[in-house]
């Protein structure tokens, strides 16, 4: 079996799998989008709640993340393992919920010019950095809810990294992806839900191979990456990225 990613190009069979799943197509190109975990410049060990306000809210995913803060990555796939087994799924999804508002109240209250600011990855800009986030958790999930319910397309392209949202889009359209992104997960939570611990084929030159509840979690922990480098960006604009902030 060639391994499956959330980068692959579908064929029209994984295609006809995909669309049960998720309700809308990722990207112009028609990939399925995840980034290599990388360090943010600047990051400090001390900052593990990455803009969550209430790292209570997603206590599994910010354990997970403070791996990556110090630079650790067998300690991030160590902390998943450990919280992502049996019983987990519904939890998860509420903490990848909560972040997903964290997302949604950065877009809110970042004013317009930020959205062609850079986006803390690369060249991104932050609408292309907010837009593959949103488009890392769909498939992220969706790999392991396809693996769950054995409708993991034995047909998929290898891995492609480090693809940017769309360019040009508004605040409006990014909280609709996040929004709808989190639909996905909610679906996808489902069917893993029980089948926490069953195998799944996606394989990341980065990440590797995780179980199905396991990359549940772990797009949380991606979330965290990009949610971090976009607080500090709503930061620079003189806003911290949370909905009770003054205009």
């Amino acid at each position: 079996m060639r391994p499956y990613t959330t980068d692959a190009v579908p064929t029209p069979r994984s295609r006809a799998l995909i669309a049960t799943v998720l309700p809308f197509t990722p990207s112009s190109a028609g990939v399925w989008i995840i980034s290599t975990p990388a360090r943010s410049q600047g990051r400090s060990a001390g900052s593990t709640s990455a803009g969550v306000q209430n790292a209570a809210a997603a206590p599994s995913a910010v354990a997970a993340f403070r791996g990556i803060e110090a630079g650790r990555f067998i300690t991030v796939r160590r902390e998943v393992r450990r919280r992502a087994g049996p019983g987990t799924a519904e939890r998860v999804v509420a903490e990848l919920a909560a972040i997903a508002e964290a997302l949604t109240a950065i877009v809110q209250d970042l004013p317009e010019a930020a959205f062609e600011a850079p986006g803390g990855e690369g060249t991104w800009n932050v609408a292309e950095a907010i837009g593959h986030a949103a488009d890392s958790r769909a498939g992220l999930s969706m790999a392991g809810a396809l693996a769950a319910s054995g409708r993991f397309p034995a047909d998929a392209a290898p891995v492609v990294q480090g693809i940017p949202g769309a360019r040009g889009l508004g605040r409006e359209a990014l909280a609709h992806r996040i929004a709808v992104s989190q639909r996905v997960v909610e679906r996808a939570g489902r069917s893993i839900a029980g089948h926490e611990e069953d195998p799944c084929p996606l394989d990341h030159p980065q990440v590797g191979r995780l179980r199905c509840g396991e990359w549940l979690l772990f797009a949380g922990v991606h979330d965290l990456m990009h949610l971090e480098q976009l607080h500090g960006i709503a930061g620079m604009f003189g806003r911290s990225g949370t909905r009770g902030d003054a205009r």
